[in-house]
């Protein structure tokens, strides 16, 4: 394999601060209209406690170098963030694939209605909408879409 050719592999408590970093990045980049509503440090600490060590967690790795995360929480896509350089490359795709081949039974994930490649990305890998909100449930007060792919669909 190429080294440029990213490997997916299970994050560790080293890749924390890394792949925090990944998310900031991808956030600021994808979505610069929606409110982030924790500072750096508050999303580092919540990497570093809560979403590698207790949710099932896949970083994309270059040369050493995460550029991209996978997060599943149950039956929950709840994180899939990539590099803005690294998007557009396939890494998504793989990531999605990783998450269908862990979740055989289903899958379900919420995004901003505004993010309009993100909702193309998962409809293209047979996610439907199934549920359109205000915003009010979630931290950003941002509209947003549960999306749901079951297998056959």
């Amino acid at each position: 394999m190429p080294p440029y050719e990213p490997t997916l592999r299970r994050a560790t408590g080293s890749d924390a601060r890394a792949a925090a970093d990944v998310w900031l990045r991808s956030f600021a980049a994808a979505l610069p209209t929606v409110r982030r509503p924790h500072p750096g440090d508050e999303v580092h600490t919540y990497f570093r406690d809560v979403v590698v060590p207790l949710r099932e967690t896949w970083v994309a790795v270059v040369a050493g170098r995460v550029i991209g995360l996978l997060v599943l929480d149950e039956n929950l896509l709840s994180q899939l963030y990539l590099e803005p350089g690294w998007r557009g490359r396939g890494i998504g795709d793989r990531f999605v694939a990783l998450a269908k081949e862990r979740r055989p039974s289903g899958l379900e994930l919420w995004t901003f209605q505004v993010n309009g490649p993100a909702r193309r990305f998962y409809e293209r890998h047979g996610f439907f909408a199934a549920e359109r909100t205000d915003g009010s449930g979630n931290e950003e007060h941002e509209p947003d879409i549960r999306y749901v792919w079951r297998p056959g669909t």
